[in-house]
């Protein structure tokens, strides 16, 4: 759970200060990405450092509601769940749900921003392309505009044909690098709205604290 720490305040504005080829590549992706409704993706969270020897990874499947601020983040000790106003974190091994407002929430990113962190308190830069098979990827690095945070660049590995991120690499000043890949992209999935709502009546023995 440590890149949710890291994405914490990441979110929508322009792409002032930045490149024409990396701003023309980043509004492209945004419209096109915004035409959707729910989108499912299937990722891997990494955190590598080996001089404070952190070598961790975890891995989850994101439903977002693209047109709202809607999400649900399933993973093995945990899963995030927000109607947009409200987020429920479900710690399954202790039997606990905590309920928070998303404003208010600190301790993690909203994943509903995922696909769109770049557009806010960024700079970016075309970084060139890269191969992989028969897939182009277009790279991009950003750079905070505020020079206290945590971190000193994010580079995005962009499908260039699918207009869609693929792995997004943060690196902390600390040496930490933290990795979000997508290993699947799947637009439009059909899902009921309870979806992004929390049923305590389906959870018998769960309790739910209130942190609002």
């Amino acid at each position: 759970m440590v890149l949710l720490l890291v994405l914490t305040g990441m979110g929508y504005t322009s792409f002032a200060q930045s490149d024409a080829k990396a701003t023309a590549i980043l509004q492209a992706m945004s419209k096109k990405y915004k035409t959707y409704d729910i989108v499912k993706a299937d990722f891997t969270i990494s955190a590598n450092n080996p001089k404070a020897k952190i070598n961790q990874s975890d891995k989850g499947v994101l439903f977002v509601k693209a047109t709202a601020n809607k999400y649900k983040m399933v993973m093995q000790d945990r899963d995030l769940i927000s109607d947009g106003k409200n987020q429920w974190t479900h710690l399954k091994e202790d039997q606990e749900v905590q309920l928070s407002t998303v404003e208010n929430d600190a301790d993690a990113m909203n994943p509903a921003q995922i696909f769109t962190i770049y557009e806010k308190g960024f700079k970016s830069k075309y970084a060139g392309e890269s191969k992989a098979g028969t897939k182009v990827y277009q790279l991009i690095d950003l750079t905070p505009t505020d020079a206290k945070k945590s971190y000193n660049r994010v580079r995005l590995t962009i499908d260039k044909k699918a207009q869609q991120i693929t792995k997004a690499v943060i690196y902390e000043k600390s040496g930490t690098t933290y990795t979000y890949s997508v290993n699947t992209f799947v637009p439009n999935v059909k899902l009921p709205e309870s979806t992004f709502t929390f049923d305590a009546k389906k959870y018998p023995g769960v309790e739910v604290v209130d942190l609002r």
